[in-house]
């Protein structure tokens, strides 16, 4: 083990009243887990002036503590355990060593690493720290790498070796640091020689001081930002403070249902917000071992396998996922407690195969870059097929007009800001001002995405406000038609997007790509029209098939459904305004 031991006065300064109070909201979640109507009715976001989670939480409950918080797998099969308390200790190590590299508190911090031990070790540290971390996914090209780099007004970087070239033309007025590590056609080893100005990672080894940060954190200090999937338009930057997704994500530890000493399988790419929801926050607010699936493409066929020899408790993962696992489910036999879906609706079949082969229900989840999760279905709740769930602890969602802000029963998915404003909705888009103003100005925070509430309550999701259309005057989900084509064994992946029409204005078309064996023809295309016919009422139902090979995606896994649109000759079916996503 790396770093100094852990000392009862290191431990004493990190527990304070904010630690405290912390715990006793995460304790009530664990406490009323299953009992969704008590959880909602007691619990309460703390509210402390001052929080540093990696040194108030994480650092409490790593003293002394020997069972592995990270767990990292490879390709052969191999796994390496570390630590809570090692975390801790080489967190600290990386901060002290960080700061002597003039990384300073609100520095803003790139961090563009796989799945690598490395990546948790600096978000703790930079967190320790007080630096604004910014997380990218390590396979960015140059043209990337320069927008995001100077958008983000980016001061230092940390990066894999092996893709230091993409960042080659960028201006990053600080340090540079480059993380050795093997990785999927990288290279192995430190910095590649011949390049200037990089420093090597490993000299951080030589460093095992403990950290002591040279004031108390304020809360509402930004502590992450991301930028979001742009299916829409360019990423924005998205602020979260000390407390916003540390704390804000105790909605997202209900959710996942996650208990001390679970073990928890998240497929998520570094560098998105999901991936800070399920691989750092949420897992380590439970006091849970996080399980990080190798680097590099995802292996569905192995992920059964995977879950059955790590005794899996928990996997969560998108519905672009889950679809790629469904020829797979039969490999091996998971033992899971929780299994969960984030991102679109989860179709309803394949959540029914999942629970005839695993013997696991699959419950749905929904939350943005944004925010935290808001609305879920929860442990003890028998979900719903096509219906998201309920709002979640500490948050109050409203439906309302997408145009006169009133509420009702259907409408635009809004989190209610007045009176006791959620801990985990964003600070606001950094460095614009106007467009947060619009976004958390009107007492309310509009998500962009349209659902129905039934009258027990709970929310069906529609789509994305640009994505739902209007044909022959009705309105028109393509979710609901998707669900329903997935369910065809024939359909590996697919998107329904509007398409001209002199008669109906816009008419459904659904863009499918062809399962392994199956080949486009116009019989398969007459066979699936048939099917939609079987499942889903003249409104909305599918009257064309285009076949593709792929269909275009951002690097979080969402459809980019504007350029499927424009690649038919489709514009945006109802509005040219921007929504985040």
């Amino acid at each position: 083990m790396r770093g100094a031991p852990t000392t009862d006065a290191h431990r004493a300064a990190r527990h304070t009243a904010a630690s405290d109070a912390f715990r006793a909201a995460r304790d009530l979640l664990l406490r009323h887990r299953g009992d969704l109507g008590a959880a909602v009715a007691e619990f309460r976001w703390p509210r402390p002036a001052h929080f540093n989670w990696a040194l108030e939480w994480f650092d409490v409950v790593a003293a002394g503590n020997t069972a592995p918080a990270l767990r990292l797998l490879d390709r052969a099969g191999g796994a390496q355990d570390i630590s809570y308390e090692e975390l801790s200790l080489r967190s600290d190590a990386v901060a002290v060593w960080l700061t002597r590299l003039g990384v300073a508190r609100g520095d803003r911090l790139m961090v563009a690493l796989g799945t690598q031990r490395e990546l948790w070790e600096v978000l703790l540290a930079a967190l320790k720290m007080g630096a604004v971390v910014v997380p990218c996914h390590p396979e960015l090209t140059a043209v990337q790498a320069a927008d995001r780099v100077g958008r983000g007004r980016i001061r230092h970087l940390v990066c894999r070796a092996d893709v230091v070239e993409a960042f080659a033309g960028t201006d990053v007025p600080g340090v540079r640091i480059a993380v050795p590590g093997d990785v999927p056609g990288g290279v192995p080893g430190g910095v590649p020689g011949g390049v200037p100005g990089w420093t090597d990672y490993r000299d951080s080894d030589r460093e095992c001081a403990r950290f002591v940060p040279d004031r108390p954190t304020p809360a509402d200090d930004v502590a992450f930002c991301y930028f979001t999937s742009g299916t829409t338009s360019a990423p924005k930057l998205v602020a979260h403070t000390h407390t916003s997704y540390p704390v804000g994500h105790l909605s997202g530890l209900y959710w996942n249902g996650l208990l001390p000493g679970d073990l928890h399988v998240n497929v998520s790419s570094p560098g998105w917000a999901k991936h800070s929801w399920s691989s750092l926050f949420v897992p380590w607010n439970a006091q849970a071992t996080v399980v990080a699936l190798p680097d590099g493409p995802l292996d569905a066929a192995q992920v059964p396998r995977v879950l059955r020899d790590q005794e899996a408790t928990s996997f969560c993962a998108p519905p672009s996922v889950w679809q790629q696992l469904r020829p797979h489910l039969g490999a091996a036999l998971p033992a899971l407690r929780e299994a969960t879906s984030a991102g679109e609706p989860l179709a309803a079949g394949l959540a029914d195969e999942v629970l005839r082969s695993w013997g696991v229900r699959v419950r749905d989840g929904y939350g943005q870059t944004e925010t935290t999760a808001l609305i879920g279905t929860t442990p003890g709740t028998e979900p719903r097929p096509g219906l998201l769930g309920t709002p979640l602890p500490g948050y109050r969602i409203s439906l309302r007009d997408p145009h006169s802000g009133e509420p009702g029963d259907s409408g635009e998915i809004c989190v209610e800001l007045d009176g006791e404003r959620p801990l985990g909705v964003m600070a606001g888009y950094l460095d614009d001002p106007e467009r947060t103003e619009r976004a958390l100005g009107r007492g309310w925070y509009a998500t962009g995405d349209l659902a129905e509430r039934t009258p027990d309550g709970w929310i069906k999701v529609l789509g994305r406000r640009d994505d739902v259309f209007k044909s022959y005057g009705h309105r028109v989900s393509p979710y609901e038609a998707e669900a329903a084509l997935r369910s065809h064994p024939a359909v590996a992946d697919l998107a329904v997007v509007p398409v001209p029409d002199a008669a109906a204005g816009l008419l459904p078309l659904a863009v499918v790509v062809p399962a392994a064996g199956r080949t486009a023809s116009p019989e398969l295309a007459a066979e699936l029209l048939a099917h939609c016919a079987r499942t889903l009422s003249p409104v909305g139902r599918p009257t064309q098939v285009e076949f593709t090979a792929e269909l275009p995606r951002t690097t979080s896994g969402k459809v980019r459904r504007r350029e499927v649109r424009e690649r038919m000759g489709s514009t945006s079916p109802d509005t040219d305004e921007e929504f985040t996503t």
